[in-house]
C-alpha cells in the first residue's frame, strides 16, 4: 500500500463526514422557511440563471433523475417554474418564483449568522483556504473521472 492510498480513504471519510454535517446544518437553516436542504439546494442553483435540470444536476453532482423530483415538486409547490429553452425543445428551463426567492431570502439571515460563526471558530484565511482545496479536489476528481479508475 502506498501513502496515497490512505490519504485517498481518510479524505473520502473526512468528505462523507462533512456532506453529513452540512446536510444537517443545512436542513436547520433551511426549516424555518418551509424548504428542506435539497430543496433549498435546487433553488439556489437557478437564483442567479436558470438552468436545464441537467445543468442542475451536473452543478451539484447529483443525478438528474433527482433533480427531476425535486424540481418537480417545487414547482408543484409554486416556489419554481418551467420556461420554454431556446436552446432545447425539450429541456425546460427551472426558475425560481416570487415565492422561491422569499424562501430563500427568509434563509439568508441565519446562513449569514453561521457563515460568521464558522469563520470565527476556523478563522477566516484558513476556512478560504479550506475552500481553496476543496475546490482543487473537486477539479481533480472531476478530471480523473475522464478516464477509467483503473489506470
Amino acid at each position: 500500500m502506498t501513502d496515497a492510498q490512505p490519504l485517498l480513504s481518510d479524505a473520502a471519510l473526512t468528505v462523507f463526514r462533512l456532506n453529513g454535517q452540512f446536510l444537517a446544518v443545512a436542513e436547520e437553516l433551511a426549516r424555518p422557511a418551509g424548504l428542506t436542504a435539497a430543496r433549498w439546494q435546487v433553488l439556489g442553483a437557478v437564483l442567479s440563471e436558470s438552468l436545464t435540470v441537467a445543468g442542475v444536476a451536473r452543478a451539484m453532482g447529483i443525478s438528474r433523475q433527482s433533480v427531476q423530483r425535486l424540481a418537480d415538486l417545487l414547482v408543484d409547490d409554486g416556489l419554481a417554474e418551467y420556461l420554454p429553452n431556446p436552446a432545447h425543445r425539450r429541456a425546460k428551463l427551472i426558475r425560481p418564483t416570487v415565492s422561491g426567492r422569499a424562501a430563500i431570502d427568509r434563509i439568508d439571515p441565519t446562513h449569514a449568522v453561521f457563515a460568521e460563526r464558522l469563520a470565527a471558530e476556523l478563522g477566516a484565511e484558513q476556512l478560504q483556504r479550506t475552500v481553496e482545496a476543496l475546490t482543487r479536489l473537486s477539479g481533480a476528481l472531476d478530471k480523473l473521472a475522464e478516464s477509467p479508475v483503473s489506470e
